[in-house]
């Protein structure tokens, strides 16, 4: 039911519950995942309110994506969790983002250095600077 979706819980229960719902659940918060101890889920809860309030959070990154363009845009999964990891942490190091990411820091991937080549060829050069070593969210 929660099939891809990466959220943590500080709640060793909750934690079993959302792994057998099929999530990947992580024990300290990253800036990738959702942060299930926000959604003020009331109990007892059935496994379709836990999704329909994960997919709430999820859809509010689809809003945020909006207000930082102006506009309704649709990304690439890696893409658009760049951005909105940019733009909510003010800026990351290359490392950072590959590790919320969900890559090694030390891993091989290009995928996210293609990923912000490919926001800049799509959205200028100016939408992701690197300041000192952080990436961060330029202008559109």
């Amino acid at each position: 039911m929660l099939n891809g979706i990466k959220i943590y819980s500080s709640d060793a229960i909750w934690r079993q519950i959302l792994t057998d719902l099929g999530a990947t659940v992580f024990d300290a918060p990253q800036p990738a995942v959702i942060n299930f101890d926000t959604l003020n889920i009331n109990l007892p809860a059935t496994p379709m309110e836990i999704s329909v309030a994960v997919q709430t959070a999820l859809d509010g990154n689809i809003q945020l994506l909006h207000d930082i363009f102006g506009r309704n845009v649709q990304l690439p999964y890696i893409q658009a969790k760049i951005v909105i990891m940019l733009y909510k942490s003010g800026g990351m190091s290359a490392n950072d983002l590959r590790v919320a990411l969900g890559y090694s820091p030390n891993a091989t991937t290009h995928a996210v250095d293609t990923a912000i080549y490919q926001l800049r060829k799509n959205f200028g050069r100016e939408f992701i600077i690197n300041n000192n070593g952080l990436y961060k969210i330029g202008r559109i």
